[in-house]
């Protein structure tokens, strides 16, 4: 007769326990890499930081000279971001929203969410290969050529798709009853959209937001070929029409510098553009709880 019992020496418990104790090693090999990536970047380039950092201009490279600061850089990735995110974020949203809620599974909308798909797989360096085509060497942007608003353009493309599927993965978990209810008191479906379905759906779409504006400020290539890199300060709005600085080309122009100066101002950099992103997670995080408690409230 079977024992009601838990009986550790059954061969079916000795298994459960060998591939729990395998998942969690798997699990552990997964995540170690990241964790010894961020803490080196966190010990290499917290040594560096300074009060002058983010008030200097980055020099040219020479064993002479010091390496100055990373102010243009940072001023740079947060216009070219902002760029990036004014452009993708509107077009995703309303793309995620026509997917879920006016789509009816047809032809079209399967033809952009296989382009969706296809355009989250493209490298990045495509994207800006593709604005240097369209905007940079045909100077159509009043005349000029590498730009900050060209790289808030490439920057753009790679957000586009995060931010529509998670729009429209998060808009298809809120419940059909909610949106019964609310056509079935006379809203339409503009306001059944504006005032339920998304408001339902923000912590879907916030994070898809972030996840996309975390990838953009971390690019490198796209911002290569289009906003290339300056060594002086943002003075105005007529800069963006001109080379413009960036944190991850700064990192990428100066680690490959022979002159520790510039290695330890790539380092200081990486330390920054990590914080950064570490810190728009947390805000998305922080948001998201304050949106569910008021919700409930």
């Amino acid at each position: 007769m079977n024992s009601l019992y838990y009986q550790k020496r059954l061969s079916r418990n000795i298994g459960d326990k060998f591939f729990t104790s395998l998942s969690v090693i798997c699990a552990l090999i997964a995540v170690l890499p990241l964790i010894f990536l961020v803490t080196y970047i966190l010990i290499k380039g917290g040594s560096q930081i300074t009060p002058e950092l983010f008030t200097l201009e980055p020099n040219p490279p020479g064993d002479d000279l010091d390496a100055g600061g990373i102010n243009p850089a940072l001023i740079g990735t947060l216009i070219i971001t902002t760029i990036a995110s004014i452009i993708a974020i509107p077009v995703g949203v309303g793309g995620g929203i026509y997917l879920a809620e006016y789509s009816k599974g047809g032809a079209f909308s399967r033809f952009i969410r296989f382009g969706v798909n296809v355009l989250a797989g493209v490298p990045s360096i495509i994207a800006g290969v593709f604005i240097y085509a369209l905007i940079v060497s045909t100077k159509i942007l009043f005349g000029s050529m590498y730009s900050g608003l060209a790289g808030g353009m490439a920057l753009s493309i790679l957000m586009l798709p995060t931010v529509i599927k998670t729009t429209d993965e998060g808009l298809k978990l809120v419940p059909n009853e909610l949106r019964y209810a609310s056509l079935g008191v006379g809203a339409s479906m503009y306001t059944t959209i504006l005032k339920v379905t998304l408001p339902s759906a923000f912590r879907s779409i916030a994070t898809g937001v972030v996840l996309g504006i975390a990838r953009a400020a971390g690019e490198t290539a796209p911002l290569i070929f289009t906003a290339l890199f300056s060594y002086y300060y943002i003075t105005g709005f007529g800069d963006l029409f001109y080379e413009m600085g960036s944190l991850a080309v700064l990192i990428y122009n100066f680690a490959l510098e022979p002159y520790d100066a510039q290695n330890k101002l790539a380092w200081a950099a990486s330390f920054i553009l990590v914080l950064s992103i570490l810190s728009v997670n947390i805000f998305s995080r922080i948001l998201a709880a304050f949106t569910e408690k008021t919700k409930r409230v």
